[in-house]
């Protein structure tokens, strides 16, 4: 047992981590990190090891595991660190951090930064006994260890009255007993040890362990299906469970995407012309005034100055990053960025991502975070003015913006204001895209003749800008649609689950119309049933009543953030329900967490999902 426990808690800690050695990228062990090698840092890693950090943007750390402390700190890059110690700015300097502990989580931001210790020499390492905890009783082995008490009092009981008895038996018969002291010795030892034995029959002590060991027997064959049991209890806990909150991207899809569908502007688009999964989503083609051509057509007819601008919108607002899986060159890293590179690459034309990057001089970048639903940065032109590219949730963008794309195909590219007719057309092509199931991305851009903006300084750093305050009067690029197809195993799973009487629920950050149609797909969403779909921020304002009602119908929660997860899970447990909960992604942790039990998944999951979950799906299956 204790051998397998450590082949179990061995696959539990390895997993795969993006570092450069040699000058190259490249995916190795946690196992395998050395000191002096550069890993990247991402918004839901767990950090493994001990190092300095050498530049990103906006990285926050949660140390609370390591220190105690709750606060998130801000990490700075050590070159400025070592210029403030330089220019003998003591207050300054005290108030910055470049040092990466092993154990944080990686809250906010993403960057690189360089290894000083790992394995035992890190400061995890260092204290990873002691935040060892032990396992917790399952409900069987309570109820069961409530049983053994109680059998083991009666037998205790039964034993003392035999005992009484018998004795009460033998000093009666003693007057006529005629045998010699050690015989009457015998047989008074013989009536204790039928007492002990009563005793010793009756009380169950290897009943718990019991089951213990049948549910470690368990984990170790649910492992061979690619099923690694992180808590005992969920064994146990999942055959219960009356209703699932499953994410979409990843989960119920493959997290393969490709993109398959854009319009650019108000001048072409290409792709996006299939008949919607729900039909009430069916927009006629003829109420685009934006042509439709095929995907080579469309290509060939963007001016190079367009296409430069694709590159750069989708390569320098990426955190994805070349590397070899195979033999062959790909990307790493988010799957939608992973399909916008691969895009600009087989499509545009696209060189090296590493030196396109390089020769941009990239002086702050905005990291996607689940509630924004944005990410952007910020590029210095060789004019000398500023850009700002961002990319996100197509109706985040579309409400951003103020000006479109026009001319793309030749001469100078233009932009022209957008009129209210021209947003009810874009808003009719997201839904058409949505209604085909897929994934609407938008992009966007806007000048400034400097960086920061005046009246729009940081007050974290006076070299950036609070972008929240720049964010509009943007010019849109254009409108992705990306395609991510179902798990094969999904339709019929969700059918097992339907006649098993377990409740299937969608949760995503999608759209309503892209989560309505893929939920649709699938056989979550049946409003003919009387299936609700919700968006999040209509969700979390609702009183606490009329949200116990409504969450006894919803299939679908689109837009919804990690707060908004957490509220369902918890109302779903208000109303007596065992509740699983599948994910992937660092906006599920707090709902995995809260659940019964928590699936996350082993390949496409976050290091912070994973360790909120009580089952991990190694194969993503």
């Amino acid at each position: 047992m204790q051998r397998q426990f450590t082949r179990l808690t061995k696959k539990t800690n390895d997993r795969m981590v993006n570092v450069i050695r040699s000058g190259k990228s490249q995916e190795i062990s946690i196992n395998d990190v050395m000191v002096g090698d550069v890993m990247h840092l991402a918004t839901g890693d767990i950090v493994p090891v001990d190092g300095i950090f050498i530049q990103g943007s906006a990285v926050k750390c949660d140390e609370s595991s390591a220190t105690g402390e709750s606060d998130l700190l801000r990490k700075t890059p050590a070159a400025d660190v070592f210029d403030a110690i330089q220019k003998l700015d003591t207050k300054e300097a005290e108030k910055l951090d470049p040092f990466i502990i092993s154990g944080s989580k990686v809250n906010e931001g993403n960057g690189t930064f360089l290894v000083t210790a790992v394995g035992v020499n890190s400061s995890y390492g260092r204290i990873s006994m002691a935040l060892r905890t032990e396992q917790e009783d399952t409900p069987l082995q309570k109820k069961l260890n409530i049983l053994a008490d109680w059998i083991a009092k009666v037998g205790a009981g039964a034993a003392l009255l035999l005992f009484v008895v018998l004795f009460i038996k033998f000093c009666a018969q003693l007057p006529n007993n005629r045998g010699s002291p050690s015989e009457k010795g015998q047989e008074f030892m013989k009536i204790f040890i039928v007492s002990v034995t009563v005793v010793v029959v009756a009380v169950p002590e290897g009943l718990p362990l019991a089951v213990t060991l049948a549910l470690s027997f368990a984990t170790v064959k649910m492992l061979r299906d690619n099923n690694l049991v992180r808590i005992l209890k969920a064994c146990e806990t999942m055959g219960n469970a009356t209703t699932v909150c499953s994410d979409k991207t990843g989960t119920l899809t493959q997290n393969k995407m490709t993109v398959v569908a854009a319009t650019l502007g108000k001048t072409t688009s290409f792709g996006g012309t299939d008949p919607p999964m729900d039909k009430s989503l069916f927009i006629e083609r003829k109420a685009f005034t934006v042509p439709n051509v095929p995907d080579a057509d469309f290509v060939n007819g963007l001016s190079q100055q367009v296409k430069t601008l694709l590159i750069q919108s989708n390569v320098l607002n990426s955190t994805a990053f070349e590397g070899d899986q195979d033999g062959q060159k790909t990307f790493v890293g988010s799957k939608t960025e992973v399909a916008l590179l691969t895009y600009c690459r087989d499509h545009l034309g696209a060189g090296p991502i590493q030196e396109i990057r390089s020769s941009a001089n990239i002086v702050q970048t905005v990291p996607f975070d689940s509630k924004n639903k944005y990410s952007a940065v910020i590029v210095k032109l060789p004019s000398g003015k500023y850009r700002v590219y961002a990319k996100g949730a197509s109706e985040i963008m579309l409400e951003k913006c103020t000006k479109c794309l026009e001319n793309v195909s030749q001469g100078e590219t233009m932009s022209v204001p957008l009129n209210e007719a021209d947003r009810d057309m874009f808003g009719m092509i997201i839904s058409s895209y949505a209604g085909q199931t897929l994934r609407t991305i938008g992009s966007s851009y806007r000048d400034f003749e400097s960086w920061p903006p005046e009246g729009a300084v940081s007050p974290d750093n006076p070299q950036y800008a609070d972008f929240n305050a720049v964010h509009q009067d943007m010019t849109l690029i254009g409108i992705y649609g990306i395609k991510d197809p179902l798990r094969p195993t999904v339709i019929s799973a969700l059918e097992d689950c339907r006649r098993a009487g377990v409740f299937v629920r969608m949760v995503t950050g999608d759209n309503i119309q892209t989560a309505s149609a893929i939920a649709s797909e699938c056989g979550i969403f049946r409003p003919d049933e009387g299936g609700i779909a919700m968006e999040g921020p209509e969700f979390r304002r609702l009183p606490p009543e009329e949200l116990k009602q409504k969450v006894r119908h919803l299939q679908v929660l689109a837009r919804s953030s990690p707060e908004d997860k957490r509220i369902l899970v918890r109302t779903l447990k208000d109303l007596g329900e065992t509740v699983a909960v599948t994910g992937d992604g660092t906006n599920d942790a707090p709902a995995l967490k809260m659940a019964d039990i928590g699936f996350s998944m082993g390949i496409a999951g976050t290091e912070v999902a994973k360790e909120a979950s009580s089952i991990i799906l190694l194969d993503d299956k």
